[in-house]
């Protein structure tokens, strides 16, 4: 299969490219090199004959048709976006533009080029997005492929915007699409701003360890190649404009997270103290969502996917793909906004 892959250099995107190849698809990563970004995440099957880079935004649809009329994909898998809450509580509108904007000219590139190929029955639009488009919970209950819509933060909105376009084009259009929506992604090359970098690097420097409130958010944790895993799953067998949530069975308290990563440093590299006593309690975020967790029944019962990590082995892996993994991170370290704090305007 020829995929189109979207924010291929990104931490999902990369990880979706990778398997892909060692599947045997041909894959063309789509992908603007914003901030997040990192060819060093595909490095690994860059000289590969299955694997072409495009360097394109996704807001420009001259580029768009350009790459379609190149490439002729079988399918698309859009993961491209701006993805990090605290950036969006900051500046917006990046959001709006990359993951609604873009989005629209990804579908109308998409369907021009569907269209124009008499309409396969066998193309695919995969949209990928976020559980947090739902919102929060209480203390118990799960989403599922059902639960409203109630996004909370800049970000989550944009997402369930690029969510509705997508179902949009799938009932006015006809477009094939297929969407997916996940829990909280970790693994090897995640961008050093989200919650287990941070205190992985934050550790290793003998730095704070900042924890938002009181640490007792609680987050459903996905090791990112069984995503990547599930997202093929969705793209070769789900059911057209049917949507998928796929989650990792791991939730825990952010607090508990951390005690976790720290543990598997302790025992990796020991310090003089233990990496716990860098635990510092920051002034929340507005908006904070309380509680995600998903039902994962459909993706089990419809395709068989189920995840194979759990929380407590990939997160060893984790800590020593960091420990193992040192001049990839320090490389992006001196990028925008790594290391400060963002998010604090109420």
């Amino acid at each position: 299969m020829k995929l189109l892959v979207t924010g291929g250099a990104g931490f999902i995107g990369s990880a979706v490219v990778r398997l892909a190849i060692a599947r045997g698809h041909r894959v063309t990563n789509l992908d603007a090199l914003t901030y997040a970004a990192c060819l060093d995440n595909v490095a690994s099957v860059a000289n590969d004959p299955l694997y072409s880079f495009v360097q394109a935004d996704i807001r420009d649809r001259t580029a768009l048709d350009r790459v379609f009329a190149d490439h002729a994909p079988d399918a698309v898998m859009h993961l491209a976006a701006e993805s990090h809450v605290d950036r969006s509580i900051d500046g917006p509108s990046d959001f709006i533009e990359t993951n609604i904007t873009g989005t629209f000219h990804m579908l109308e590139a998409a369907r021009s080029y569907w269209m124009a190929a008499d309409k396969p029955e066998s193309f695919r639009f995969h949209h990928i997005s976020t559980d947090e488009v739902f919102g929060t919970l209480g203390e118990t209950g799960q989403f599922t492929e059902d639960t409203p819509y109630a996004p909370n933060s800049p970000y989550s909105a944009s997402k369930a915007a690029s969510d509705h376009l997508v179902r949009a084009w799938s009932e006015t259009y006809g477009l094939p699409v297929v969407l997916s929506n996940c829990s909280n992604n970790y693994g090897p090359f995640h961008f050093p701003e989200k919650l287990i970098p941070v205190v992985i690097l934050n550790a290793l420097a003998g730095k704070p360890i900042p924890i938002y409130g009181k640490g007792e958010n609680v987050r459903d944790w996905l090791y990112v190649e069984d995503h990547a895993d599930a997202l093929l799953t969705v793209l070769e067998k789900g059911a057209l404009g049917r949507s998928y949530n796929i989650g990792g069975e791991n939730e825990v308290r952010n607090i508990d997270l951390v005690h976790m990563i720290c543990a598997h440093l302790d025992a990796m590299r020991p310090a003089a103290s233990p990496y716990a006593d860098l635990i510092t309690y920051v002034t929340d975020r507005p908006g904070h969502d309380a509680r995600y967790a998903i039902d994962p029944e459909r993706i089990s019962s419809e395709l068989g996917w189920r995840p194979s990590v759990t929380l407590e082995q990939g997160l060893e892996k984790t800590v020593r793909w960091y420990l193992d993994n040192e001049d990839w991170w320090r490389a992006l370290q001196s990028r925008d906004g790594v290391g400060d704090r963002l998010g604090k305007t109420a």
